[in-house]
């Protein structure tokens, strides 16, 4: 048993599993000992880095004795081959995608000239702090956008 260490694979749920193995074996081996057919799938942290490279030996990483390395298991590689490429799936025809983040601008445009409209027919609704509130968010949004888009 000399020269073995112990190194704690740490899953996401908080689980743990114990890992008795040598210095001088790599990341890759240490992947295929523990997760035989999910070597592809497994992503190995220690200390907040990425252990990429599977030639690496825990030594030179110094991973010693009852260190804790993260484990995380990305989607298997067969479910990734039978989903559909969204890019192969239709042409690009040069429209922006519709998402939450390209109608905000838009959505904000309407809510402020709502707000306009109310305060120019509606005064005795808006008091003054209200009103300075209202210029104020509007020359903020304005230059927001003249940022975004006036190149």
């Amino acid at each position: 048993c000399s020269g073995l260490i112990k190194i704690r694979l740490k899953f996401l749920n908080d689980t743990e599993e114990v890992a008795v193995v040598r210095p001088e074996d790599t990341v890759g081996g240490l992947k295929s000992k523990y997760f035989p057919g999910q070597e592809n799938q497994m992503k190995f942290i220690y200390r907040g880095q990425l252990l990429q490279d599977q030639g690496r030996t825990l030594r030179s990483l110094h991973i010693t004795d009852n260190c804790v390395i993260h484990c995380h298991r990305s989607r298997s590689v067969a479910a990734a081959a039978v989903l559909p490429d969204p890019s192969a799936a239709a042409p690009d025809t040069g429209a922006l995608p519709v998402s939450v983040g390209n109608l905000m601008v838009p959505a904000v445009m309407v809510v402020l000239a709502v707000t306009w409209y109310l305060r120019i027919n509606y005064r005795q609704l808006f008091t003054a702090p209200a009103t300075v509130s209202l210029i104020g968010v509007t020359v903020l949004f304005s230059f927001l956008v003249f940022g975004m888009y006036g190149q």
